[in-house]
């Protein structure tokens, strides 16, 4: 067993986000292990680019309101304790609501995340699902 140190906080690159965004590495598989496991914190109305996963991505979100859009699709509007999950080669997008921050933990596998065009402000604005239904 080990204590593994944590690298530095890490600002997400413009090219994959619109707005600002922050990661914190929790775990990266060595070897035979592909796993990749991080903690994703997203300012107010920040989001990432369309893209996919060649094996595909599993969301936990944490804090806040998170919005993931997969192509074709409804925004879905999920909640801290839902967990999304996107197929192998699915492209989609995932960011914090207009008004607050959202932090998710993010699982996948590989470093093979493809990336497209960034998600347009009337994407992002499109109609939403809710995972909570109002009584």
């Amino acid at each position: 067993m080990e204590i593994v140190k944590q690298p530095a906080t890490w600002k997400l690159p413009e090219e994959w986000f619109t707005g600002d965004a922050w990661a914190d590495v929790l775990y990266r598989g060595e070897g035979e292990s592909r796993a990749r496991l991080n903690t994703v914190r997203f300012a107010p109305g920040a989001r990432t680019a369309w893209h996919s996963h060649s094996l595909g991505q599993t969301l936990y979100v944490i804090e806040g309101i998170a919005l993931i859009q997969p192509r074709g699709g409804e925004i879905i509007e999920a909640h801290p304790g839902d967990v999304i999950y996107t197929p192998p080669g699915e492209k989609h997008w995932h960011g914090a609501s207009p008004d607050r921050f959202m932090a998710h933990l993010a699982l996948w596998e590989g470093d093979d995340t493809a990336w497209a065009e960034k998600v347009t402000d009337a994407d992002y604005g499109g109609p939403r699902t809710s995972t909570r239904t109002v009584s």
